[in-house]
């Protein structure tokens, strides 16, 4: 009986001690993304004209910044993000077009998801386009 319960007793003791989770106090290395400009601004853009606006960023932190995700505010406006993860003290780019066959004023918004923090980076872009130019077929000389 008593050899029984040594056994449970020590098999007991053994479950409890390997069930423990150590924990380690491990240090979060921060990431930090600062942006040139958050607003683009560009008036009198030509009609149909290939037009980039580039927001260009930096790791001010001291891990990689990885750009998970780039959503503009509706489909007249498109966004690449850099594929790979931004090094410490690196710059990336953030290329965002216009469809320039809208003629007039815009405003759009792009939003940026990172590893750098848990809120959302919003950019803008805004301007005119001018209306498309047209050839007078009466006029020749």
């Amino acid at each position: 009986m008593k050899a029984m319960l040594f056994i449970l007793l020590t098999f007991g003791m053994s479950v409890v001690s390997f069930s423990q989770e150590k924990t380690k106090k491990t240090k979060k290395v921060k990431s930090a993304i600062t942006f040139k400009t958050m607003v683009i601004e560009r008036n009198g853009i030509e009609y149909g004209a290939d037009e980039t606006f580039t927001f260009e960023f930096k790791n001010t932190g001291k891990a990689p910044i990885l750009v998970t995700n780039v959503a503009t505010s509706c489909g007249c406006t498109t966004a690449k993000k850099p594929e790979e993860p931004i090094k410490p003290g690196k710059t990336g780019v953030i290329a965002v077009k216009y469809d320039t066959k809208r003629v007039g004023n815009f405003t759009k918004e792009i939003t940026i998801t990172t590893n750098a923090q848990t809120e959302p980076i919003k950019l803008t872009i805004k301007g005119t386009v001018n209306p498309e130019k047209t050839v007078d077929p009466v006029k020749t000389n």
